[in-house]
């Protein structure tokens, strides 16, 4: 019987499927919803790993990036459907925040969604840091 800490690759993409990338997760994960104006509007629910725990499978040349206010976010898009799958987040400059609703079998997890007040993001976003070190969840 596995652990809840093992490390599973898991794998989603875009809609159309031109994007599609894996991460490794354990079984039981927190993601987030943020409130901020970009992830309040597209329903996107972080769940942040490190570096060394996604990789981009295809699809590549499909992305199209999008950065507003301090320019550290960069918000990838799949070019044909404008789908946003995964992103580098603000919080996590060292990492990617994969969107749960991309997941190919996200019932397969158990997903504990926290609120995270992006709208103060100056107050709350070294909440998040940890989540991108190889040592977290």
């Amino acid at each position: 019987m596995s652990g809840d800490n093992e490390m599973i690759w898991r794998s989603g993409g875009c809609h159309c499927g031109a994007v599609r990338f894996e991460a490794a997760l354990p079984t039981s994960v927190v993601a987030q919803s943020c409130n901020c104006s970009i992830c309040e509007k597209t329903g996107f629910i972080h769940i942040i790993v490190p570096e060394s725990r996604f990789r981009l499978i295809q699809g590549g040349d499909a992305l199209t990036s999008y950065v507003f206010n301090t320019g550290v976010a960069r918000h990838l898009f799949c070019s044909v459907c404008g789908i946003k799958s995964f992103y580098r987040p603000r919080s996590n400059p060292d990492g990617w925040s994969v969107n749960a609703r991309c997941l190919d079998n996200a019932e397969a997890l158990d997903i504990r969604i926290e609120a995270f007040d992006g709208r103060n993001w100056e107050a709350h976003g070294a909440d998040l840091a940890h989540l991108s070190q190889d040592a977290a969840r």
